[in-house]
């Protein structure tokens, strides 16, 4: 038996340029943390002894002979990918819910070929965890989705990720003093907009619109130069962050008109009445969970503006993809 733990992550600035339909052509950079909010994968060998071969628990719970039988998108292409021989049974647990803008999808799978490889005796390095995620959701899967949250659940950590031409990434932790990171994460609160959605549908109507928003990602794209800027300059107010994330957040609605709602316009609005400098929706738009920023001593009244959502604590975690239970034989 093995279990994987895989965070999820918030992306603060460059979301979009982490398409491929956009790197390829232009290349892209975003900035993104992972959290303390985990994807968890266990997966065992299924002794021969059931009506079937292959068990699945996540929301749903398949119970098949075939690998082509299972319903779950990531886990069929996983288990075709590593030609998977032996019965398997693999349980899907998550601190948050799907399908909400945290990356929870890419967690899966980056978690779920961590597993997999390690039932198989081999060791996965950070690299080679987010190359196949990526390469299984665009690939395989044909999904319409970037290339950051792969890369985030896998190394973990606060990180500017640069996507090349080439298809290739660099990720580069971004080093700041104790204090600024303490303070960073103080200002910063997560809430459920109380709906989730389809990622994939908002994703294609964004990259389809690619062409007639160059200026506005590429004007994202630089935001990730001024926002570690205002990380490392210690002179300079963490609200300066705050305010580019509202500035982040007026282009990214312009990318699509799926990316936002009424109901999130009206809760952004009445956020910022009750305090908050800025903050986003999370992922792709459209639900999900939305970050804001504002001085501590806003939350509360904040809290009380948006007394009808769900609020959630949360910490940065560094520790990417782990392998935290293994047991090769069983026991």
């Amino acid at each position: 038996m093995i279990i994987t733990r895989t965070p999820y992550r918030i992306s603060f600035f460059g979301g979009g340029t982490d398409y491929p339909g956009w790197y390829r052509e232009h290349e892209g950079a975003v900035l993104a943390t992972t959290i303390n909010k985990y994807c968890y994968i266990t997966c065992r060998r299924l002794p021969p002894f059931f009506e079937h071969k292959h068990r699945i628990v996540y929301s749903r719970i398949e119970s098949v002979q075939h690998i082509d039988e299972i319903e779950h998108p990531a886990v069929r292409a996983v288990l075709n990918w590593s030609k998977v021989v032996d019965g398997l049974e693999i349980h899907h647990d998550g601190d948050l819910p799907a399908r909400s803008g945290l990356g929870s999808s890419s967690a899966f799978t980056v978690g779920l070929v961590h597993a997999i490889k390690g039932l198989h005796g081999q060791m996965a390095s950070h690299e080679s965890l987010a190359k196949d995620a990526i390469h299984i959701e665009q690939n395989i899967i044909g999904e319409n989705v970037g290339s950051q949250d792969q890369v985030s659940a896998a190394y973990g950590g606060l990180n500017r990720i640069d996507f090349y031409r080439d298809d290739s990434f660099e990720v580069a932790p971004v080093i700041i003093p104790e204090h600024r990171r303490d303070e960073l994460r103080s200002h910063l609160m997560l809430c459920f907009t109380g709906f989730s959605r389809i990622a994939d549908e908002i994703a294609k109507s964004q990259i389809d619109n690619f062409k007639n928003r160059e200026i506005e990602l590429k004007c994202m794209r630089e935001m990730v130069d001024e926002a570690i800027s205002i990380l490392a300059g210690n002179h300079i107010s963490i609200e300066e962050f705050g305010r580019l994330l509202d500035q982040s957040w007026k282009y990214k609605r312009t990318l699509s008109d799926r990316v936002s709602t009424p109901e999130i316009d009206h809760i952004y609005d009445e956020a910022v009445r009750a305090g908050a400098i800025g903050g986003k929706i999370l992922g792709a738009g459209g639900g999900g969970f939305m970050l804001l920023f504002a001085k501590p001593e806003k939350h509360a009244a904040i809290r009380e503006r948006l007394k009808g959502l769900v609020h959630v604590s949360f910490n940065f975690e560094n520790a990417g993809s782990r392998v935290v239970l293994y047991q090769p034989n069983g026991l």
